[in-house]
């Protein structure tokens, strides 16, 4: 294999931006394990107070993450996200208003590898989102094993993350003000199992949950697509039935966490490490669908509305594909 290095200097700018995309790979990848084996190895030194004090605080505070937790303006807008999203760039498409007295889910497709898009659009303000859509705030799902995990749980609440249960869904959508916009990945974990450059794959056939949960709160769906998504990372050949994929669909379902093998590129050379390719990401949010509210939806109902949701997704896609370098072939599957 030919290694193509990076020149030795690097622009200050593209320093920032590698330095940006390093922090937060790191944080997915390694900062919740090292803030566990921070938190137990404390108790074991002159320090061990400090496991003891914040062991008692987040038993106080352990509701906070399922009550909308705790967003910190000063961090969604810290300068570092500007450089992340610079990095890539990721940039946020509006094509419809939201509604502020109103109450939002938002289907984010594809799920990718890291949800980059996700992360930077509405987990920071790199991308402008309270400018064009002022009066939302915006809460993006995640795994509630995060959220067991000291210090780490405080940091991504920062963010506007919460977990990715009913209960915490629920909460926010039962804001009679409104003003919520409620972002999941819908395709999850699993979908990250099939993300790698060129797919189009979702896993959406048979996830209705949110459907559900829509015309249960009366919330409006909007569908988005995150063009490029895919394409910041490679990842090992895993098709359906062979060994890897079994073993990690395993994984999957006993830890709650999938375990996709990828790579891209490194610090100093473009061939291989865990540093995302520099691709443009165009994350398109649609038009909002009306739900009207029903306590106790039928199975036809949440059906019906599945399947609109399903083609206004298409139809977002076709209209916006050839923007963004598409071939006019590729279409959408569902799984």
């Amino acid at each position: 294999m030919k290694i193509e290095f990076a020149p030795l200097k690097m622009p200050l700018q593209r320093r920032l931006e590698t330095a940006a995309v390093l922090q937060w790979v790191f944080s997915f990848l390694a900062l919740a394990p090292c803030c566990y084996i921070l938190f137990f190895l404390l108790i074991f030194t002159r320090f061990w107070m400090v496991s003891v004090i914040y062991a008692t605080w987040w038993f106080w505070d352990r509701e906070t993450p399922s009550h909308g937790g705790r967003q910190s303006q000063f961090l969604r807008r810290l300068r570092l996200w500007r450089y992340l999203s610079d990095y890539f760039p990721i940039e946020l498409i509006k094509t419809a208003d939201l509604d502020p007295s109103q109450n939002y889910i938002l289907g984010f497709h594809p799920h990718g590898i890291l949800v980059a898009g996700a992360f930077v659009n509405f987990c920071t303000e790199a991308t402008g989102f309270s400018v064009l859509f002022p009066g939302m705030t915006p809460y993006l799902l995640m795994l509630p094993l995060w959220f067991r995990t000291p210090f780490f749980r405080d940091y991504i609440m920062c963010g506007g993350l919460i977990p990715s249960d009913k209960e915490s869904a629920t909460y926010l959508l039962e804001n009679k003000q409104g003003g919520s916009a409620v972002v999941i990945a819908i395709g999850g974990a699993p979908e990250s199992l099939d993300a790698r450059p060129g797919a189009f794959t979702l896993l959406l056939k048979n996830r209705k949950g949110f459907v559900r949960l829509a015309i249960e709160k009366g919330a409006h769906l909007v569908p988005i697509f995150s063009f490029g998504e895919n394409e910041v990372f490679d990842q090992v050949e895993n098709p359906r039935g062979t060994w890897l994929r079994w073993i990690q669909e395993r994984l999957q379902k006993v830890m709650g966490v999938a375990l996709p093998l990828f790579h891209a590129r490194g610090v100093f050379q473009y061939s291989f490490g865990l540093i995302p390719y520099r691709k443009p990401i165009f994350t398109v949010v649609g038009k909002p669908i009306k739900v009207i509210q029903n306590d106790k939806p039928t199975e036809e109902e949440v059906n019906t509305l599945h399947q609109k949701y399903i083609e206004e997704l298409c139809q977002l896609f076709e209209d916006h594909k050839s923007k963004y370098d598409v071939p006019e072939d590729k279409h959408l599957s569902f799984i």
